[in-house]
């Protein structure tokens, strides 16, 4: 019994200094890996969210570059770089189409109506769009909402008459027009459903751009570097943490 003792007071300094010592971080699936991904400006909020949460998960480095889509296809086209294009509707992948691999619907891409908090000018839809001073719309040749816009107003016979009379403001990315009407410098705008926040600005109800509601496309690109981190990232996109930050941003899934 004293030689057991012995023993075991000699063995209880190591083991004290053992369990003193914090214990090595372990390593995640996909460390020292990384992704490159272009996403619409658009959508800069809920995905890099997206991005991070897959970062935390995973390890994987993910470097997202937030741009209109005119800017992100001609960096596809000239660089032949990139893993991922999460674009704002299909549409925009048309342009880069050769460049493509596989391309997954993630979530509803909602055109809105906004107005100024209070809504100064009682705009209840686009027909009243015609008495405005201002109207703020994206870029028809560069932004997906632009297109919409350009559409929409073309359909209600007011594109013409509203560039005519220079009543027509336009932006390189969405969230410049929900900031702008925000601020009181404009009376409406055609922006994306998830830009519109805070107090400054509110959506008009009205079904006027109901038909011109698109899809938010994940495409994986030729050009991807690492087949395991692609795979993952995509499997990533269809769990529940990916739909609920989508979610708390005011999108719907497909």
């Amino acid at each position: 019994m004293l030689a057991a003792g012995m023993l075991a007071g000699c063995s209880s300094p190591a083991q004290g200094e053992s369990e003193g010592q914090p214990e090595p971080a372990a390593e995640k699936a996909l460390e020292g890996k990384t992704l490159d991904i272009y996403c619409g400006a658009g959508m800069t909020d809920p995905f890099q969210e997206i991005a991070d949460a897959f970062q935390a998960e995973t390890g994987c480095t993910v470097n997202v570059t937030f741009a209109n889509a005119a800017q992100i296809q001609t960096q596809i086209t000239t660089t032949e770089q990139g893993d991922f294009f999460i674009a704002g509707s299909a549409d925009e992948l048309k342009p880069v189409e050769a460049f493509v691999e596989t391309s997954t619907d993630l979530v509803k891409h909602i055109p809105v109506l906004a107005v100024p908090a209070g809504n100064p000018q009682n705009v209840a839809g686009l027909a009243d769009l015609s008495g405005a001073s201002r109207v703020l719309v994206g870029d028809p040749e560069s932004t997906p909402i632009g297109k919409i816009a350009k559409n929409a107003l073309t359909k209600a016979g007011l594109w013409d008459s509203l560039m005519a009379a220079n009543v027509l403001t336009t932006t390189t990315t969405a969230p410049q027009i929900a900031t702008a009407l925000a601020n009181g410098e404009g009376d409406a705008g055609i922006v994306w459903k998830e830009n519109v926040k805070g107090d400054g600005v509110k959506i008009v109800d009205t079904p006027d751009l109901d038909a011109f509601v698109k899809t938010v496309p994940s495409a994986q690109l030729t050009c991807a570097k690492d087949a395991e981190a692609t795979k993952a990232f995509s499997e990533f996109l269809q769990t529940d943490a990916a739909w609920d930050i989508w979610a708390a941003y005011g999108y719907e899934r497909v």
